[in-house]
């Protein structure tokens, strides 16, 4: 275990509201690791592929479907978040869902001394509900949540079905904090998800 800790802070990309995350996790957390606690920080699924960028270089999952794999992508695996951000101010990106295309800029905001009685990773702080999967990146989430005001808009009905109740404003760092410790990081297989 690193005597180190490093604040991150995840922020989604163009959305408004503003949705981010700030977390603190242990540097040597592989990308596959990361990659589970975005997921459940942000509150997405784990319904669709991703990949971290850095410094153009592509660190995405290997997958048994050789369909899908990119050769220019290094599989991430052995990759550990301390190779990427060696710095406070460091940022890497991350992408989620290819045809919804979410991205998160991923900032390593501090290096802290670890608690050796603190459990990582933690959600430290944050604001405002993720987008519900598939409704059509960061766009269509504005539609979205333009046509659930107006309840005249002719596809109030359609969105309301499908989206009603959503709140955009919804936020609870108790329960990210208990979907983190229930999380096993450290044996992460992208295969396992599906």
């Amino acid at each position: 275990m690193s005597d180190k800790v490093y604040q991150i802070k995840i922020s989604l990309k163009h959305s408004k509201p503003k949705i981010w995350r700030r977390i603190l996790i242990q540097p040597d957390l592989t990308l596959a690791d990361f990659h589970k606690v975005i997921q459940t920080t942000m509150g997405w699924t784990n319904s669709h592929l991703h990949e971290f960028y850095a410094d153009g270089i592509s660190f995405a999952p290997k997958l048994e479907d050789d369909w899908w794999d990119d050769p220019e992508s290094v599989d991430y695996t052995k990759v550990k978040i301390s190779d990427l951000l060696t710095k406070e101010g460091d940022r890497i990106l991350y992408v989620y869902d290819f045809g919804d295309d979410w991205e998160h800029d991923i900032l390593l905001e501090k290096i802290l001394p670890a608690d050796s009685s603190a459990q990582y990773p933690v959600c430290t702080a944050g604001k405002n509900n993720c987008p519900p999967e598939d409704v059509g990146g960061v766009s269509g989430y504005a539609r979205m949540l333009e046509v659930l005001k107006n309840p005249d808009d002719e596809n109030y009905e359609h969105y309301d079905m499908l989206y009603g109740g959503f709140d955009p404003e919804y936020f609870d760092i108790d329960e990210i904090n208990e979907l983190l410790k229930m999380d096993n990081f450290g044996s992460c297989d992208f295969e396992d998800f599906f």
